[in-house]
């Protein structure tokens, strides 16, 4: 299929807002179901895996490929929760547009901020749809005015809802200028198009002002015949519509239930008119591994193959299935394939297409698709596979830093090896899942996002990899750092199986602002150091940097220079200067008043007007800082900041204190001096 035919869309939503009952009724109406799927009991095709089926909640994005109006729809479903943000993000990397679900009762929700700004990182263009408007409270043009404050986006309202709750029938459609009523005897598969009835029509030409009025802003022809008085036609109003949404200048806007399988076909058929193809792009820029400088790929199948590895998901049967997201060119199945960021080669043993949970094999797969590899051994989410003629890393993902930590042990010393495989598989899976051992008490520690996040991953592995496991409380992963500037000279001479080893180094480390990460300078010349001694001594210093003086945290923020060092072509070595700078950091950090770094987390807290004074003043016990509120029409929002530490079993606390109907959602901030 010529790639101008393919979209690859994401579904983004704060978490309730319907996005998997959204998911489920496209993939019905694509016919790639043949019942539709509820998440309410359990039966979602895109949750496959049993707890997403038990929490009600998408953890992991799965790829689904459906077909609409002989168009090809790669789907990736991606979850709503704070907790999840590497699959968001890995996600929106390879996406080309988006469908971003509110709810008509909650609107633009604290996660719905977040999951957006990613969006707007990777300049991922949208499309709006405001579902469950069959609910007490839904009010369309109240989110819509959310959406315009809240997002700064330009919200073009496409179709409205005829009535709201219960009262719900249909939509208007303002480009048709017509009714649209869903046929509820065969599940909203058939709809027909009526007249607008009088009493709708002035604000229909309203709204249909408005929109045409904005487009032709962006458009001279549209201008023309707006100013003459004179109809504009269709099809000029969707090509416009589709530029501007591409360049994201405008977010056209539909409504409906998915629940009540209402609205959901304009949605696949705006995904079609407004969402890009891949070559409606620009052309992708990457670095080239020999020559370390960028190229530019075209979006073409003649173009040597390049795609990213974007998720890893874990098989019983076939092992490790790659999702890659094809760039440029060709894969074929059972060819040799370069994965540059790992430099070496690896193979295609099968290609596969993904519906849902179950899959169709390919012979292959080409630019602008997503497909699935089988027989990948070393590949992790983020590499690059390339032609081994053309070595070329598109990008390498950033995924945050993991704030919480447990202690992981086997119950029995024969599960210890499957333990480990198992933490091994859910690493390569899952990038901000983090496992060491800790070198005093020889326990291993995993660490993650949330709470809810390392919940999951728990339970994934007792009870999907059936390993009896036990855990620890939560801890909070510290960092440490540096308050002063210090220069300290390290002397290094040890005498090694009857070899002298000698080194003599001065570093200087200083504390940078919080948020620049770790840096190494070298400032001696080359005729005083070989390169290579000073890439032993630098490889000391970051070795050094993942345990600090003070706990043994990791060390975050710290300039560190090579100021000075005395090189004896007999007698030095890398081993001399690797420790020597392992050592001097280490000497150097303990004279410039090291402290202790805590995660301070940003909570924002929904819950009835009754009881903001309760829970502000319980989040102020906690060593929580309210930095604002707001009044919405349901609830009023919260935000604050807090220290980790002090938000465990704030769930529980938050529930009991307003009856059960507060909520919150908290994402990693920044790290700040700990205040005992």
């Amino acid at each position: 299929m010529s790639s101008q035919k393919i979209r690859n869309i994401g579904i983004m939503a704060h978490i309730d807002a319907g996005k998997t009952t959204t998911s489920e009724r496209i993939l019905y109406y694509t016919g790639k179901s043949h019942k539709i799927g509820e998440v309410d009991d359990g039966s979602a095709t895109m949750d496959w895996m049993e707890q997403e089926q038990n929490r009600g909640i998408t953890i992991v994005s799965a790829a689904t490929t459906c077909y609409w109006n002989d168009h090809q729809i790669n789907i990736i479903d991606t979850p709503g929760h704070v907790d999840f943000t590497a699959e968001v993000e890995r996600s929106l990397r390879v996406l080309d547009g988006a469908v971003a679900v509110f709810c008509a009762v909650g609107g633009v929700e604290p996660q719905s901020e977040t999951v957006w700004h990613q969006a707007d990182k990777y300049k991922v263009p949208r499309i709006a749809f405001i579902n469950k408007m069959d609910r007490i409270g839904a009010d369309y043009f109240e989110v819509v005015k959310e959406i315009k404050e809240k997002l700064k986006a330009t919200p073009l309202p496409v179709q409205f809802p005829i009535g709201s709750e219960s009262d719900y029938e249909g939509n208007v459609d303002v480009i048709l200028m017509k009714e649209i009523h869903w046929n509820e005897a065969d599940q909203g598969n058939s709809y027909e198009t009526r007249d607008i009835r009088p009493e709708l029509q002035e604000l229909a030409e309203e709204w249909r002002e408005n929109l045409i009025d904005s487009l032709s802003s962006y458009s001279d022809e549209m201008t023309e015949l707006y100013l003459e008085g004179e109809d504009v036609p269709e099809d000029l109003i969707h090509k416009v519509m589709r530029e501007q949404t591409i360049e994201q200048n405008v977010l056209p806007v539909f409504v409906g239930s998915s629940l009540k399988n209402k609205g959901v076909q304009p949605v696949l058929n705006a995904v079609i008119s407004y969402l890009p193809a891949p070559e409606d792009l620009k052309d992708i820029e990457g670095i080239s591994v020999k020559k370390e400088e960028p190229v530019i790929l075209k979006r073409d199948i003649k173009e040597k193959p390049s795609g990213l590895i974007f998720k890893i998901q874990q098989d019983k049967e076939a092992g490790a299935l790659c999702f890659v997201r094809v760039y440029s060119g060709e894969f074929k199945s059972g060819t040799p394939v370069m994965n540059a960021n790992k430099r070496k080669r690896e193979r295609i043993n099968r290609l596969l297409r993904m519906h849902s949970n179950h899959h169709e094999q390919i012979n292959s797969v080409s630019a602008g698709d997503i497909a699935v590899i089988v027989g990948m051994k070393m590949a992790q989410t983020g590499d690059t596979i390339c032609s081994e003629g053309f070595p070329v890393i598109l990008e390498n993902m950033d995924f945050p830093e993991p704030v919480i930590s447990v202690a992981i042990e086997p119950k029995t010393m024969s599960d210890q090896d499957k333990l480990r495989s198992v933490l091994d598989t859910l690493q390569k899976e899952d990038p901000t899942f983090k496992v060491k051992e800790n070198d005093e008490t020889g326990q291993l520690i995993i660490s993650g996002m949330g709470e809810l996040h390392l919940d999951v991953l728990v339970t994934r592995i007792t009870n999907d990899y059936k390993v009896e496991a036990n855990v620890g409380k939560p801890q909070v992963s510290y960092r440490e750092s540096i308050t002063e500037t210090v220069s300290h000279k390290e002397e290094f001479n040890r005498v090694l199986a009857g070899k002298e080893n000698k080194a003599v180094i001065t570093l200087k480390v200083e504390s940078l602002s919080r948020g620049s990460g770790n840096t190494f300078t070298n400032e001696v010349a080359k005729n005083k150091l070989p390169a290579e001694m000073a890439a032993a001594v630098e490889r000391g210093v970051m070795n050094a940097m993942q345990s600090g003086t003070l706990m043994g945290y990791a060390t975050i923020d710290i300039g560190v220079t090579l100021t000075e060092a005395e090189y004896d072509e007999v007698n030095s070595s890398e081993l001399a200067f690797e420790t020597a700078g392992a050592l001097g950091f280490d000497n150097a950090c303990r004279k410039a008043s090291p402290v202790l770094l805590e995660p301070v987390m940003e909570v924002d807290i929904m819950c009835p007007a009754e009881y903001v004074g309760d829970v502000i003043s319980q989040l102020t016990q906690r060593g929580g800082m309210v930095s604002s509120m707001e009044s919405r029409p349901a609830f009023e929002l919260v935000k604050a900041q807090a220290p980790m530490v002090k938000m465990f079993g704030y769930t529980t606390a938050l529930r009991s204190q307003t009856q059960g109907r507060g909520t919150f959602s908290m994402e990693f901030s920044h790290f700040a001096a700990k205040n005992d």
